[in-house]
């Protein structure tokens, strides 16, 4: 397809993303492609490893290609969103637990369903241009994507202050807090891609000592307070005012599920609980959350001036989360 190159070369399988105007954004299709090509790589012998990475200099992939889902709910078809979300989560899985190594090569923006295809990769490469996020209560959302099962595995606190704020990490700052493992800079990116082919060696990628990270001397002890209401209190006592205003124009509901959806992700044993958990959430987004109000101020009509109103109290945020029964997340066994 034209939003995909995916071929073999050499020893590699090879995907690349091919749209840069559209920052790379992945669709529902595209998904699938990427989920197809793993597949017939699993058990090829001609291919030795997966290399991913991106055409343009912005963005590795910024993003779901949401429009669709966001036309289908306003009209009220959920099915659209649901039937996405899962693939796309099954895709995510599929990533994290390939046999062969995956190496992404990660540039300019990364986030939301970017990080869901680079960020569960065995190898993950940034650059000086890389700014991986996780801004999804900024529309609506949660971290998804397996963006739970990362940011609960960061260091310290670092996964409800990334939750809840949305914030960009660079290079030294993504390293340190789990979404990425090598820093090379970027003109060194093609050399070791043809090394790769050629090699099929997973073991021939070596990286720079990376950029300081801020995040890894930065005080965020006010997100260890139980709740929401909580470590807005903390901050404000902090005089924390760059951080307040983050937190204040997201989503409360999609702040306080991101919180709790985190905190138990440190529980869960694999990446597939988190998955299947952060779909319970997105399969009545488009329903009963702030996602189509905030697709609308963030992507639409791009007034940035959401009007919140889902309720996130912790009952609702019970029922968001509750298990979808028949319509929960089911995996293929040995995929």
């Amino acid at each position: 397809m034209q939003d995909l190159n995916i071929r073999i070369s050499g020893k590699a399988g090879r995907i690349t993303f091919t749209r840069p105007k559209a920052l790379n954004a992945l669709s529902h299709d595209m998904a699938l492609e990427i989920q197809a090509a793993l597949d017939a790589w699993r058990d090829d012998p001609a291919v030795s490893l997966v290399v991913i990475d991106a055409e343009g200099d912005r963005a590795f992939c910024a993003g779901g290609d949401i429009a669709a889902v966001y036309r289908a709910g306003i009209s009220g078809d959920h099915s659209v969103g649901r039937a996405f979300f899962r693939d796309e989560y099954l895709l995510n899985a599929t990533i994290a637990e390939y046999p062969k190594p995956i190496v992404a090569f990660m540039q300019g923006f990364i986030m939301g369903g970017g990080v869901g295809i680079g960020g569960h990769a065995q190898q993950r490469i940034v650059g000086d241009s890389s700014q991986i996020a996780m801004p999804e209560s900024g529309i609506g959302l949660i971290p998804d994507v397996g963006g739970t099962w990362l940011l609960a595995h960061a260091p310290g606190r670092i996964g409800e202050y990334l939750a809840l704020t949305g914030g960009r990490m660079g290079a030294g700052d993504a390293i340190h807090a789990g979404f990425a493992d090598v820093y090379l800079p970027e003109a060194r990116w093609p050399e070791l891609i043809r090394t790769l082919e050629q090699t099929g060696d997973f073991n021939r990628i070596k990286g720079e000592t990376p950029p300081e990270s801020p995040l890894a001397t930065r005080d965020l002890s006010p997100f260890g307070q139980p709740d929401l209401k909580s470590i807005t209190a903390a901050l404000e006592e902090a005089g924390d005012e760059s951080t307040l205003k983050a937190i204040r124009r997201n989503s409360p509901l999609s702040m306080a599920a991101g919180l709790r959806m985190v905190r138990e992700a440190r529980r869960d044993p694999s990446i597939r609980e988190s998955l299947a958990r952060e779909f319970r959430f997105t399969y009545r987004a488009t329903e009963f959350a702030d996602f189509l109000e905030g697709v609308r101020a963030q992507i639409i009509d791009k007034d940035r001036n959401p009007n919140w109103q889902a309720d996130p109290s912790p009952e609702n945020l019970d029922r968001m989360l509750a298990p979808l029964g028949e319509h929960e997340m089911k995996w293929e066994t040995g995929k």
